[in-house]
């Protein structure tokens, strides 16, 4: 396999890391600010859905129903609203957060390129995504044996939205989830760290992040230690994708291996009714 040296030269020959004390601030606003603006966005949908809906109801009845029988009428919004409204809300946080906050050099954009003509790179991207699938499946198999649910809280989503959408779903689950999450875990947060001098702690920390907004504590309707596990395999997926995006030095190779395990996950949940993590 070729050598493939780090993102850059100029990054990895500071000659010492920069204190904590000025770059963790700047790590969590990363985070607030991606939080702020995800949720505002989805929240922002659902009001909206939520109002047109109602607007709706009432031209039916010909007039304003009670605030109960409204909540009633509304029940939950489509499916491909919900992927929809993710896909805005997650994938515009990742471009506004990469454009203000992290937005590559054309330094890096030429490293990033020549590291695409590499075969080492793209063996690395394979290796990475086909470990991830055997990591989060002998994960899943291991707490699964402990009697826990590791069903990731996601996965009714997908499986309506591949019976109704199948091509959509797919097109959204293995290609452009891959590419704005690696965007704003990988680059945005982790890229943070490492440039900083800081790249264990920033695969730790940003591998954290990607497994909490995956399976939140309290929101997931899950038993705490299913959701511990949970966010073990998670974090564990998080922290194979920023390792190979350091080892290569361009953030196709994540990618690449973000896609290839989700491709993997999608299909064996359409063979087996089942998936892993």
């Amino acid at each position: 396999m070729s050598e493939v040296r780090p993102l850059s030269d100029a990054v990895e020959a500071k000659p010492a890391a920069l204190p904590l004390r000025s770059v963790l601030p700047a790590f969590a606003l990363d985070v607030v600010l991606a939080i702020t603006l995800s949720f505002s966005t989805l929240m922002l949908g659902l009001v909206g859905w939520a109002a047109w809906q109602g607007i709706r109801i009432a031209q039916q009845q010909g007039g304003a129903p009670d605030a109960q029988a409204l909540q009633a009428q509304l029940g939950t919004p489509p499916v491909l609203f919900l992927i929809v409204t993710t896909l805005v809300s997650t994938g515009g946080t990742a471009l506004v957060l990469y454009v203000w906050r992290r937005r590559a050099t054309p330094v890096e954009r030429r490293e990033s390129h020549d590291r695409l003509r590499l075969p080492g790179t793209w063996g690395w991207a394979l290796g990475a995504g086909l470990a991830t699938f055997v990591f989060s499946t002998v994960m899943s198999a291991s707490g699964r044996a402990l009697g826990l649910d590791l069903e990731p809280s996601n996965l009714d989503l997908i499986r309506d939205g591949f019976a109704r959408f199948p091509v959509f779903l797919a097109l959204f689950a293995v290609v452009l989830a891959p590419l704005y999450e690696e965007l704003l875990f990988r680059r945005v947060l982790f890229g943070r760290l490492w440039q900083a001098g800081w790249p264990v702690l920033g695969l730790v920390l940003s591998s954290l992040v990607f497994a909490l907004v995956h399976e939140l504590p309290g929101l997931n309707g899950k038993p705490l230690g299913s959701t511990v596990f949970l966010i073990l395999v998670y974090a564990g997926m998080g922290a194979i994708f920023a390792w190979v995006y350091r080892r290569t030095g361009t953030l196709w190779a994540p990618i690449a291996a973000h896609i290839l395990n989700n491709a993997i996950a999608l299909a064996v949940l359409q063979v087996y009714g089942g998936a892993p993590v």
